[in-house]
């Protein structure tokens, strides 16, 4: 977090299941995240939202629902990163849901090098058409970014399969909170992405992210750190679409970003899966905002 910021809000629930997360930037913003970030000592320009998108139930693709929004979303997202990463400015996105970390990985691409994805997550999100009982976008997106899936979206950047999965890194995945599907965590068998379960961080949250950074560094030129809220256990930070319990601690969950936040090789950041319709008075989000800040100051200090 030595550059200057560019918050970019993305106001999408057009990948999700119900109604809520376009909310999101509007629920950070409110809740004070861009003065905390100035008052951590970054430099901050917020350049506002993009168009919003509120889900709707898409009855003519049971299998695979919004996908012209999503990819609408995902291409105003690579846009706006791609012109913020240009003026060498880090991203700093607002979700929204996760498909829009399509958009973040499409966007780096432009500006060369090897992109690796940090993602902090619950979930897995490597479900397909043909796997989904849902048919919800959100749980395919990095199913997408590793090239399965459906062409509108895996091939919206310069190359496919957006990511290889050796310069993907999952972090503090829930098997046990139950939302991983059978097929998910066969594919994350087959395949050459780290993964560190949510059993191998809680408690140890500050050495498992260092392990995970230092890791993915050796491999990539840039780092996208995917930081979805849903990642929290639901008892303590009630904020995600869906809830996760068990879940990390939120002490656990700012010790973890403060040190991929400290990576000298971080290159966007985005925080999804804010469910606005679950804090109407913003004072769980204002917990939140205050764990990012927190985690953006200790990165100063040791970067």
């Amino acid at each position: 977090m030595n550059k200057r910021v560019a918050v970019i809000g993305v106001p999408s629930s057009a990948g999700a299941r119900r109604p809520g997360q376009e909310l999101g930037p509007h629920c950070l913003r409110g809740a004070g995240l861009i003065e905390r970030l100035r008052a951590s000592g970054q430099e901050v320009a917020d350049e506002g939202d993009l168009p919003p998108w509120t889900y709707t139930r898409d009855d003519l693709h049971p299998r695979h629902q919004n996908v012209p929004a999503v990819a609408a979303v995902a291409r105003g997202v690579a846009e706006g990163v791609a012109a913020a990463a240009s003026r060498d400015a880090l991203p700093f996105v607002l979700g929204g849901d996760c498909t829009l970390a399509l958009g973040v990985v499409a966007g780096l691409q432009r500006i060369g090098g090897r992109v690796g994805l940090l993602y902090f997550d619950a979930d897995l999100d490597l479900n397909t058409p043909e796997t989904s009982p849902s048919g919800i976008l959100d749980g395919m997106g990095l199913a997408h970014l590793l090239g399965d899936g459906l062409d509108d979206l895996r091939k919206l950047g310069s190359v496919c399969p957006l990511l290889r999965e050796s310069d993907v890194s999952l972090f503090a995945f829930s098997v046990e909170a139950g939302s991983i599907d059978p097929p998910e965590l066969a594919r994350l068998e087959r395949s050459a992405m780290t993964a560190r379960p949510l059993s191998q961080v809680a408690g140890r949250a500050t050495d498992a992210a260092r392990a995970a950074i230092r890791e993915l560094e050796a491999r990539v030129d840039h780092v996208y750190l995917h930081f979805d809220v849903d990642v929290v256990d639901d008892r303590e930070l009630p904020l995600a679409d869906v809830a996760h319990v068990p879940g990390l601690s939120l002490d656990d969950t700012g010790a973890a970003l403060a040190n991929f936040l400290a990576s000298p090789k971080l290159a966007a950041v985005a925080v999804t899966e804010i469910n606005g319709t679950r804090d109407p008075d913003l004072r769980t989000t204002r917990r939140l905002v205050r764990t990012i800040a927190d985690a953006v100051r200790l990165s100063r200090c040791a970067s």
